[in-house]
């Protein structure tokens, strides 16, 4: 069996780390939940989050991977023979992400493309949707779908980005995914600092930043606090998410990083210095995009609100017609902005595939050229599904529900499995002993209090809000199969192959 592989340097893998973390929703996400959940007054939600939530979690997942020295089947099997299938759990949650996300990163290369003669016109959304998509008028009905067939415009940019994933997984950890990391995460932060330089000199673009941060305290404050938002708590829901979701925690993905760390490298100010780089990325891209919006709103005559939004509809329709509107060096600007979508999306992918291949290695035994040649080989198949004219509805539905009943839920059960039946002080003090500086008992509480609570009602409220009203609109038909079901595929699966397969070696043995 061949020797498990090790970061080059420190740099290497916080890069390496801050790459999976710094994805799409870096870009396309984050400012609009600024922007919806008291503009500058998030802030202090936000950070709480992340100190009681976010940086707890992550050092918890980096101890898990370098004291277990394997893939997250592995080291929770190490942790106890019993925590196997949340590892498993997590694995074949990043499998569901990897499928479409990959589509995602498709369209930006497309867009990147387009970006030259400014080939989506003047009616953005009628050309994603339409031309680009193929999406049918029809997609999803009550009698149930049309899937208008393969889109060729989806399809070859698939193919593209699959190659280059097979490429760097191939070579490796070290020469593979760090190498890749060094040179594009400087790359990243490079495009992003001109592209946000160039967004706050548009004219109207203090009208959009004064829209991000204003503060408006009476979002994020109970009303016997003198808030002026009878579901305050959703804001504090909001943070949460946010950061649970940034940070690329609760997936397997920080643990199977971490699994690749000498054993007598720094843990804890690492942790600190990629979740505030994180953090850091996020509020430049906010400025970057509200300078942006505030443009386009001041250009067209609307209000902010009117052309404020998130995912999708930021990324593709608004931010296409703001270069569109450009006054100068459209296709220049454009070309940085799809660019930096790729770099984004592509680093995260490749992270959340190499949970995948670990995974297989350790359970298996087998050679990493055969555990990427199965990861990608299967995963590739079953992303052409989003290829097809249904495929951006297929992919709202199972992003919507692998997000909040699948990491959500496996964030939850790992504070407590860990933080409730393991020794989570002997993780702390493994943390400490090669660490800059010790971390304190405080750890502890956020790990077997803080966290599980407020976890637990955030998926008590999504669970509550799902049952209420179906997701979009969608029918039921479309809910169950593709949101309810394959959420509770994976969790099935998990046990499967954590109790039906035995492991090729001794888990305890396995490339320690």
């Amino acid at each position: 069996m061949e020797q498990r592989e090790q970061w080059g340097s420190r740099a290497g893998f916080i890069l390496a780390a801050a790459g999976s973390a710094i994805g799409l929703g870096n870009i396309w996400r984050f400012p609009y939940v600024v922007y919806e959940n008291g503009g500058g007054a998030f802030l202090i939600p936000y950070f709480f989050a992340l100190l009681t939530a976010g940086i707890p979690i992550l050092l918890l997942e980096f101890g898990i991977g370098r004291m277990g020295k394997g893939s997250a089947p592995l080291s929770f099997s190490k942790l106890s023979r019993k925590f196997e299938w949340l590892g498993w759990w997590q694995t074949l949650i990043c499998f569901v992400i990897t499928t479409y996300y990959v589509i995602i990163i498709g369209w930006a290369i497309s867009y990147f493309f387009y970006s030259f003669n400014l080939s989506w016109g003047e009616d953005t959304k009628a050309f994603l949707f339409g031309s680009h998509l193929g999406l049918p008028d029809d997609v999803v009905t009550e009698q149930g779908w049309n899937f208008g067939g393969i889109q060729w415009r989806v399809f070859v940019p698939l193919v593209a980005v699959w190659a280059a994933t097979y490429f760097v997984l191939i070579q490796g950890v070290q020469k593979g995914i760090e190498k890749v990391s060094k040179v594009f995460m400087p790359l990243l932060a490079v495009i992003m600092v001109i592209f946000v330089i160039r967004a706050a000199m548009l004219p109207g673009a203090s009208l959009g930043l004064n829209h991000l941060f204003t503060p408006d305290f009476g979002k994020i404050l109970p009303p016997i606090l003198g808030g002026t938002n009878e579901a305050w708590y959703t804001v504090w829901i909001a943070a949460y998410g946010q950061i649970f979701f940034s940070l690329s925690i609760a997936f397997a993905i920080m643990v199977t990083y971490s699994s690749y760390l000498d054993k007598n490298q720094e843990v804890n100010n690492s942790g600190f210095i990629m979740a505030l780089s994180n953090s850091g990325f996020e509020f430049l891209a906010a400025i970057g995009v509200f300078a942006a919006i505030g443009f386009m709103a001041q250009s067209s005559g609307a209000d902010v609100k009117d052309v404020a939004t998130a995912g999708v509809g930021l990324a593709f329709v608004v931010f296409p017609k703001i270069i569109s509107s450009f006054p100068m060096l459209n296709s220049v600007f454009g070309a940085m902005f799809f660019l930096a979508l790729v770099i984004a999306g592509f680093t995260s992918l490749i992270s959340i595939i190499e949970v995948l291949i670990a995974s297989v290695m350790d359970k298996f035994n087998i050679t990493r050229k055969k555990a990427v040649n199965l990861v990608v080989g299967l995963s590739a198949l079953v992303s052409i599904g989003y290829a097809t004219g249904a495929g951006v509805v297929l992919l709202d539905i199972v992003d919507h529900f692998i997000n909040n009943f699948g990491i959500a839920v496996s964030g939850l059960i790992e504070v407590i499995l860990i933080g409730w039946f393991y020794n989570i002080t002997k993780i702390r003090k493994e943390n400490n002993l090669v660490s800059d500086f010790a971390v304190g008992s405080w750890w502890n509480v956020m790990i077997r209090f803080v966290t599980p609570i407020i976890l637990l009602f955030m998926g008590y409220k999504n669970l509550v809000d799902e049952l209420a009203k179906p997701y979009e609109g969608y029918p039921a038909h479309a809910i169950m199969t593709f949101g309810w079901t394959v959420v509770g595929i994976t969790f099935v699966v998990s046990f499967v192959l954590a109790y039906a397969f035995k492991w090729r070696r001794n888990p305890m043995e396995v490339r320690s």
